[in-house]
C-alpha cells in the first residue's frame, strides 16, 4: 500500500479524476480516508479538475461529501466548467447534489451565461428555469443580453420562449 502525505493524496486522488478513473478516485476515498475536497499542488479539489464528461466520478466524489459549489481563484464552480464543456449530465448530477446555479464568477458571470456563450442549447434548456434570467454579469448583461453579444439567433429565441413560459 502506498503511504501519501495530504498534498501527495490530493494530487493522486485529483489525478484519478482527472483521467475519469471511477475505481481509483473510490479507492483512494475509502482507503486513505481522505477528505473529498483535499487540495491537489495546484490548490484545487478533484472536483475542479475532473474529466467533467465522466459522470460517475463526479457522483462518487458528491456521494463522499465533495462541496459541489467549491469556487477556484476565479470564482468559477464546478457547475461553470460542466456549463462551458456542454456536459449535461455531470451538471444534473452536479445539481442534484446541491451545486447552486447562481452563484457568479468573478466576472459576475452565472454558469448559463457561460452556457450560452459557448452555444450549448441543451445545457442553456436545463439551467435555464434554474437560473436568475435577470442576474446581470460584470459588464451588466443578463442572460438574453449575453445571447445577443454572442450573435446566436437560436439562443434568443430559447431564451425569449422559456422567459414567455415561465
Amino acid at each position: 500500500m502506498m503511504v501519501l502525505d495530504g498534498f501527495g493524496r490530493g494530487k493522486s486522488l485529483g489525478a484519478a479524476a482527472a483521467r475519469g478513473n471511477v475505481d481509483a478516485v473510490r479507492r483512494i476515498l475509502q482507503d486513505h480516508r481522505l477528505q473529498p475536497d483535499a487540495l491537489n499542488e495546484f490548490g484545487k479539489t478533484a472536483l475542479q479538475v475532473m474529466m467533467m464528461g465522466c459522470t460517475s466520478v463526479a457522483s462518487v466524489l458528491l456521494e463522499h461529501g465533495a462541496d459541489p459549489n467549491v469556487q477556484d481563484r476565479c470564482g468559477v464552480t464546478p457547475a461553470h466548467d460542466a456549463a462551458r464543456t456542454g456536459f449535461l449530465d455531470t451538471l444534473r448530477v452536479l445539481v442534484e447534489h446541491g451545486a447552486s446555479v447562481n452563484v457568479p464568477d468573478h466576472s459576475g458571470a452565472l454558469p448559463l451565461h457561460t452556457a450560452i456563450r459557448e452555444g450549448h442549447g441543451d445545457v442553456v434548456e436545463y439551467l435555464a428555469p434554474l437560473s436568475d434570467l435577470g442576474h446581470r454579469d460584470g459588464h451588466g448583461a443578463d442572460a438574453l443580453a449575453v445571447a445577443r453579444d454572442a450573435r446566436s439567433p437560436e439562443m434568443v429565441e430559447l431564451l425569449e420562449r422559456l422567459s414567455r413560459s415561465s
